[in-house]
């Protein structure tokens, strides 16, 4: 294994990392200076969390069904599909020359399991999450 060609991910990586930890400090130290000149006080009305002018009254999130996230995870799982398919198309034409029959076969078994996954998801009804 080469080092040499990871030397620039990790340069990059120290150079985020780098820039974050930079951030955060120069925010602290400016927040106290910022606080020292104008004698700035904190109150717990300063404190709490703004959210569209309105006050932070109950709880902050709301509980969600199951069937919401069977909902959520069915919908990425079907909109995986396009990462897959999008590079195959692109590449189609140049592949047809090598071997078109099962280029075109391997997607056509794809998008058929894909297709009766949809159909089980329909007939199981996991689609509606609102019932």
């Amino acid at each position: 294994m080469q080092v040499e060609q990871y030397l620039p991910v990790l340069l990059m990586a120290l150079a985020a990392g780098g820039f974050a930890a930079f951030t955060l400090v120069a925010s602290v130290v400016l927040g106290r200076w910022a606080n020292r000149k104008i004698r700035a006080r904190t109150t717990p009305i300063k404190n709490i969390p703004y959210e569209c002018g309105m006050l932070p009254v109950g709880e902050g999130s709301s509980r969600l069904s199951v069937k919401f996230h069977l909902v959520a995870m069915l919908f990425i799982l079907f909109d995986i599909e396009v990462v897959f398919l999008y590079p195959w198309a692109v590449v189609y034409k140049e592949l047809l020359v090598s071997n078109a029959a099962a280029i075109f076969g391997g997607m056509v078994s794809f998008l058929g399991i894909l297709f009766v996954g949809y159909v089980y998801a329909l007939k199981k009804n996991a689609l509606d999450w609102k019932s």
